[in-house]
């Protein structure tokens, strides 16, 4: 009679960085290279399209520049929804990855060759590629742990952290080469660490175990893809017509993905958790309005009314965008350690959203009397404020971004924590759309009035917020 045997026990992937599993490392330094083409494009993306011919840009309006930038970075953001689906059911999320990256690369070198055709495949191919790259990168590294593994929560630390490495690098690097040699340089290095990003990812694909292979189809699928199906129809209607009714198509398009999440909850408990995340949408994505101007009215105002001179020593316009990556990579631990320290007294999860909102909101209104003394006196003025809007911004960040990542997780029923995640990105991308079409006003607005319209807008949002902290709370059903 045979004995038993005992299935042996894997022991721990401990070989990576600080002790994590060796396919940290690879994910880590592509997901930074990955972000460093994105920021270093996006930090020249608004400027060059704004910047007369004769400077090498397009010569747009800031109306025009706005709204381009908008559905850009809209897109970038909403593709993550179709991008985790095929990853789950058609790709894995290893394939999806390599395969976003590669259409990444493609992207910038179209824009990197001065061809006006081919800076919108660039903008469309960067689009594409980022939807199959960003969720499922990150879902890669979920999977390098046990469930139970304690390890999990400092390993997404660390991954947060490339993150923020490649978005501080990349204005440095993009910006100078586009500002000071050529735009088409800075794109062309921005394609330039995607590649890189690609060649590390390949080389270290062995680290990776079994972690982002194809998975079983879940039985819904045709229900799922008829959703996306929706979404994206609308959503390309809108990218299309390119006017003010953009906006009201995708907030029907985002409705009906909402009708259907709703729909596939389980009435009392669960549904109620659901609404409570939908809630929270609207509130992430007029942060997120706010918070991503960073690269379109922000940047405009850096360009054109704020000194970029520093005790006699000159520097492009665009490192201002490398001020919030640094903020974000030395505050990071400090609030980590805030909340640990706080304990029971620590708030909840909507009232940190409300907090979030409320020092957006500072950080407009800190541009609004800068704003007047530029007005007054055509005297560009110190860089020290955009430097204070940055640091409150981040503050914002870290009070909002963090944990409404965590917050879709403990209140999504499991079966829907991927389409849940889709929320959230959806609140970046139509946070990233509105944020545009205000950039759109840069050159036809007041900025004093300008910036303090963004003020009271993310200001009132927070006090409403505040008084709605309890009733949301209601629905989160012992959620913290």
């Amino acid at each position: 009679m045979a004995l038993p045997t005992e299935t042996p026990v894997l022991e721990p992937d401990r070989g990576g960085i600080a002790g994590h599993p060796r396919g940290l490392t690879t994910l880590f330094f592509t997901e930074m290279w990955e972000r460093f083409s994105y920021y270093g494009m996006r930090a020249l993306l608004i400027l060059f399209m704004v910047a007369p011919a004769d400077m090498g840009g397009l010569g747009m309006d800031a109306r025009r520049a706005g709204a381009i930038y908008g559905l850009y970075t809209f897109s970038v953001y909403f593709t993550s929804i179709p991008g985790g689906w095929i990853a789950d059911r058609l790709l894995g999320q290893r394939q999806a990855v390599l395969v976003g990256g590669i259409l990444i690369a493609l992207g910038h070198f179209s824009m990197a060759l001065n061809v006006l055709p081919l800076f919108y495949a660039g903008l469309v191919l960067i689009v594409l590629g980022t939807g199959l790259l960003k969720p499922n990168i990150s879902s890669i590294v979920g999977q390098l742990y046990e469930k139970d593994d304690p390890r999990r929560d400092a390993g997404f630390s660390i991954f947060y952290m490339g993150i923020n490495l490649g978005a501080f690098i990349a204005p440095l690097v993009c910006g100078y080469l586009g500002q000071r040699i050529g735009w088409h340089w800075g794109f062309g290095a921005a394609g330039v660490g995607m590649t890189l990003g690609i060649v590390q990812y390949l080389m270290g694909g062995s680290r990776l175990r079994g972690a982002g292979l194809l998975r079983e189809r879940p039985a819904n699928a045709p229900t799922l893809w008829a959703g996306v199906g929706l979404s994206l129809v609308a959503t390309a209607v809108a990218l299309y017509l390119l006017f003010d009714y953009k906006l009201v198509l995708v907030l029907v398009s985002a409705a009906g993905f909402f009708v259907w999440l709703a729909s596939q909850a389980a009435p009392g408990v669960e549904r109620k958790r659901v609404l409570a995340i939908m809630v929270l949408f609207v509130f992430a994505s007029l942060f997120w309005a706010g918070f991503e101007q960073a690269g379109s009215s922000l940047n405009l105002f850096a360009d054109r009314v704020t000194r970029t001179s520093l005790f006699g020593w000159s520097f492009p316009s665009s490192w201002f965008q490398s001020v919030q990556p640094l903020f974000i990579i030395l505050m990071a631990p400090v609030f980590a350690a805030l909340w640990v320290r706080m304990g029971a007294t620590e708030p909840s999860s909507p009232a940190k959203f409300a907090y979030g909102l409320l020092f957006v909101s500072l950080g407009f209104l800190i541009l609004v009397p800068a704003a007047k003394m530029f007005e007054a006196t055509g005297v560009r003025v110190s860089p020290m404020w955009l430097v204070t809007l940055y640091f409150l911004h981040t503050v914002g960040e870290l009070v909002l971004s963090p944990v409404g990542l965590s917050t879709v997780t403990k209140l999504a029923p499991e079966r829907m924590v991927g389409s849940m995640m889709g929320v959230w990105f959806l609140s970046i991308a139509l946070g990233n759309l509105i944020g545009g079409e205000v950039a759109g006003y840069f050159e036809t607005f007041p900025l004093p009035r300008l910036f303090g319209i963004v003020f009271f807008t993310t200001a009132a949002s927070a006090v409403v917020l505040a008084l709605l902290v309890k009733p949301i709370r209601r629905l989160m059903s012992g959620v913290h």
